[in-house]
């Protein structure tokens, strides 16, 4: 009886322990969800730093692009990397994601029938294993991606006399840079810089423009007015002879009804802000004053318009615009902004390390001519202020220099002398101006030469960019002191103040001046701003456009910073059906790389006993223009003079290759030359060719090596087979790839 109760009882506590260890695996089951991801998902896009991710079926795919071998850049397609690093296969699964720091170069590869970019430096990395969670990890059930929208930074409601003390310490130039327009102070309220603190205050003048306060326990605002000083009128700035153009800066009278304009607007801002809503305001120019611009030969003037704040027609929601979100042929000033972000600074905390999500080498090219006059000058270093805190600078971020150009460019301060927004600003503000002309293209051939190196505080793997500020036209010539610093990587972003006008286009020195110059035509890389006084509406839009990494082009890298030539055998033993095959070999190669004017660039040569030029460098500019020129090409048969083609290459086709670009020579052919190859060779490499070598079923080997650049090994290749030719494709760009990693930057 005994016994039989005991097992009783015994069978009873094991079939309870099995029910529970099945209820608490199916619940860690319920639990375990995990997101799912699309196959063109990168890694940079998502913010998670660790993630478990699904992956759908097909993603093996040559366009999800994989960059790394193991470690993997972060603008890497993240499913494909890891059916390249063999954690899943084809038909999808589970994987798990963490990020890491960036790496000083990413190794290509061919693995489980994916072939891997190699890269330069990159911000960021990821590694890929199993889908499996590890302990002590809480993973996320639904990921979060990064757009081109900016994270909301919340700022907490100011008290009356906040509002009051803000206002007052708005204005930070003298009385005598400023017309007496009580507009600028409310300008000031609405503007993305942060309000400062007593510990930063700047000393401001004892003018106080009539404002509003609101009483916390009432919805209704009650108007609080301080008197208003008198100002003395600002004495006309002295014309300075021999200049290319000179503005009139002098006295400035308010019109008659603005200060009542100024005190409505304010009212309506104040009402909207305890109404929770967002009110667009919109003018044309804050400056009551006329302008009048003087041009050599013309006798054009110039007029200033009077300026009228006034509330836009129409709902605010009609008339907000996104600034962040950039779209062809969209003007920044044609739909107006936001009130929500104007009138809700959002102030950035000074941090060391900087905004990591905007890692840029960042030079600002500001205008010190004569042409823009003190007091536009003073609204110029505001905007680079306020730039510099949107920015949010420090040394795990985006670091800024300036230079100021005028007859001369000359550095103010280079990447590594302020590491931090505050210390920036200041500096900023103690920039004197230096006058003379606007010789922006001088400017741009300076810091094309002398500003980013690494003695500089060029950091090699964050992207260079330049912004240059420029008062209505430059007057020098900009396109090819732009040609070059694209084709060393840079990317030129122009803000262009106060454009020409019909009639004023007749002085321009060179006409399209921005599309010559900038790192692409697609409008992405061009700002107009109507007025110097709606400069301070660009801030966050040009702050979201430059820190865009992924859409920065001109950045250098392996595959869009050579001129490419291929110098093919067309002799008689090749044949013709073998001879396609060959073309089919130099199109795969191509169409890896990135080909435009200012990118890699392809040229062709045939030989036999003779020589010809299929096409030059210049010839053609896209992808698919090149593609189609390769298959159109013809065969020519004949005998085999290895050494003269590679002596016509690099007199007819890599002595027209631009100093920026380096020269890739990759000759193909099948059997021994009927003449010398080591002296043709050597000469080519003493031009700075470098140049690979790949040989095919009777080609000698000792010629190949002879061509090919030292380390032979990784300039020379053999296949048996024509039809093996494709082998060698990702194999030959690894190489070219990992060869620029380890070149100097030019």
């Amino acid at each position: 009886m005994k016994t039989t109760v005991i097992a009783i009882f015994f069978g009873v506590f094991l079939t309870c322990t099995y029910e529970a260890k099945e209820a608490t695996r199916k619940m860690k089951k319920a639990k375990l969800y995990v997101p799912q991801i699309d196959c063109d998902v990168k890694a940079g896009k998502i913010i998670n730093p660790e993630f478990i991710a699904k992956c759908p079926p097909g993603c093996q795919d040559v366009k999800y692009r994989v960059y790394g071998t193991d470690i993997y850049a972060s603008f890497s397609s993240v499913c494909n990397a890891a059916i390249h690093s063999g954690i899943i296969d084809n038909t999808g699964g589970k994987i798990l994601v963490q990020k890491v720091a960036g790496h000083s170069g990413y190794r290509g590869s061919f693995s489980n029938g994916v072939r891997s970019l190699s890269l330069p430096r990159w911000r960021e990395s990821f590694l890929v294993s199993e889908g499996k969670p590890r302990k002590g990890v809480t993973y996320p059930l639904t990921l979060e991606y990064s757009s081109s929208k900016s994270p909301a930074v919340k700022s907490e409601p100011k008290k009356p006399e906040q509002d009051l003390k803000a206002m007052k310490s708005a204005d930070t130039t003298n009385t005598s840079e400023k017309a007496p327009e009580q507009g600028d102070t409310v300008h000031k309220e609405y503007q993305t810089s942060p309000v400062p603190t007593p510990a930063t205050q700047m000393a401001t003048t004892t003018t106080t423009p009539t404002t509003t306060t609101m009483d916390p326990s009432t919805t209704t605002p009650k108007p609080t007015t301080t008197p208003a000083t008198t100002r003395t009128p600002t004495v006309a700035a002295k014309t300075r002879p021999g200049l290319h153009r000179v503005r009139d800066i002098g006295s400035s009278s308010v019109h008659p009804a603005y200060s009542s304009v100024v005190a409505a607007a304010s009212r309506q801002v104040q009402a909207a802000q305890g109404r929770g809503q967002n009110t667009a305001f919109r003018g044309t120019s804050t400056s009551a004053s006329n302008r009048n611009i003087l041009r050599p030969n013309t006798g054009i003037q110039r007029q200033e318009p009077v300026a009228a704040f006034r509330r836009a027609d129409g709902s605010p929601s009609h008339l907000a615009m996104e600034t962040d979100l950039w779209k062809p042929g969209l003007s920044l000033f044609d739909t107006g902004f936001s009130s929500k972000e104007e009138l809700n600074p959002k102030p950035l905390e000074s941090i060391s390390q900087g905004n990591p999500n905007c890692k840029i080498d960042l030079s600002f090219l500001m205008d010190g001519s004569w042409s823009i006059g003190k007091r536009r000058f003073q609204l110029q270093k505001r905007f680079l202020g306020n730039v510099a805190q949107a920015l949010g600078i420090g040394s795990a971020g985006p670091l800024m220099g300036i230079v100021q150009y005028g007859d001369d460019p000359s550095t103010e301060f280079n990447l590594k002398t302020h590491t931090n927004s505050k210390d920036l600003r200041n500096a900023i503000e103690k920039i004197p101006q230096r006058g003379g002309l606007s010789n922006a293209g001088k400017a741009l051939s300076f810091v094309n030469k002398n500003f980013f190196l690494d003695a500089n505080g060029n950091r090699g793997g964050a992207p260079n960019v330049v912004v240059v500020v420029v008062d209505g036209w430059p007057t020098d010539q900009v396109e090819e002191a732009s040609r070059l610093a694209r084709e060393s990587g840079i990317n030129i972003f122009f803000v262009t103040v106060e454009a020409a006008t019909e009639i004023e286009k007749q002085n321009v020195i060179e006409p399209n001046f921005v599309d010559k110059a900038v790192c692409r035509t697609n409008g992405f890389y061009s700002i107009k701003v109507p007025s110097w006084f709606s400069l301070h509406k660009v801030v966050q839009p040009l702050v979201k456009r430059v820190c865009d990494t992924d859409r920065l082009a001109c950045s250098k890298t392996c595959l869009n910073s050579a001129d490419i030539g291929f110098v093919i055998d067309g002799s008689s033993s090749v044949g013709t059906g073998n001879f396609r095959t060959v073309l089919q070999f130099v199109a795969n190669i191509s169409k890896e790389f990135e080909i435009s004017d200012t990118d890699t660039r392809i040229g062709a040569v045939q030989y036999t006993y003779e020589q010809r030029l299929e096409f030059s460098f210049d010839k053609y500019s896209t992808k698919q223009d090149v593609l189609n020129a390769i298959k159109m090409i013809s065969y020519w048969s004949g005998g085999t003079s290895t050494g003269a083609a590679i002596s016509y290459a690099t007199e007819q086709l890599f002595s027209k290759s631009k100093p920026n670009k380096r020269k890739i020579m990759i000759l193909i052919t099948d059997g021994r030359s009927y003449d010398d190859v080591s002296v043709p060779a050597m000469a080519a490499h003493q031009n700075g060719v470098i140049a690979y070598s790949i040989g095919i079923a009777w080609a000698a080997q000792d010629e190949l090596e002879a061509i090919a650049t030292d380390p032979d090994k990784e300039h020379s290749f053999f296949v048996d087979e024509f039809d093996n030719l494709y082998r060698f494709v990702n194999q030959l760009i690894q190489n070219i790839c990992t060869e620029f990693n380890s070149q100097p930057r030019n």
